[in-house]
């Protein structure tokens, strides 16, 4: 009997452990994100002011993919750390009824940005450049976008060519290329 309970509770405790937090809206939290006014341009302005990109991160209630990048992927220590000490995070609501301002200056609905920005998918991340010019939309202006949950491998080198500038190579390697290539390296390095 003893050991039934000791299983139980590992089990239980285990579970609470990979839970991820739920804030008051619904969406899932990490430390790492953003409470902010939501006006793009401004938080474009606070993250450059702390040397880090501005990444969206667009989540919806219920979301089952969103569940899966907070319970297994963002919580990966050298991921969680490479966010935490590159990006500034602003997380926005698919279904959002709180506005926010986007570059070009119009204030809306969060919902009816993503409209606007064709967003169909959560999560979806959208990375800027260091400026974006006032007429943009962040769509618009966006160096890359991920929509899905992908592994953590995956995750790391998107961010990780965002923060490089790679997207401005001009040495025909696009992002796909670059992780091919990641992937070679790392395969590489373990066989040896």
């Amino acid at each position: 009997m003893r050991r039934f309970l000791f299983s139980f509770f590992a089990v239980l405790f285990a579970g609470a452990v990979s839970a991820a937090e739920l804030g008051d809206d619904g969406l899932h939290k990490t430390p790492w994100m953003r409470d902010t006014f939501k006006d793009l341009r401004e938080d474009l302005e606070e993250a450059s002011a702390e040397g880090k990109r501005l990444v969206l991160l667009i989540e919806q209630q219920g979301c089952i993919y969103c569940k899966k990048m907070h319970e297994e992927v963002f919580p990966q220590p050298d991921l969680s750390a490479y966010i935490e000490d590159n990006f500034f995070v602003v997380q926005l609501d698919l279904h959002g009824s709180a506005t926010a301002v986007d570059f070009d200056g119009e204030e809306a609905e969060q919902r009816a940005l993503m409209r606007k920005w064709g967003i169909l998918f959560t999560p979806t991340l959208i990375f800027l450049p260091e400026n974006v010019p006032g007429d943009s939309t962040a769509a618009e202006a966006a160096v890359a976008a991920m929509p899905g949950a992908f592994s953590k491998v995956t995750t790391l080198d998107l961010f990780t060519w965002v923060n490089e500038n790679r997207y401005e190579f001009d040495n025909g390697e696009d992002f796909q290329r670059y992780h091919a290539r990641r992937i070679q390296e790392r395969n590489n390095v373990s066989s040896d």
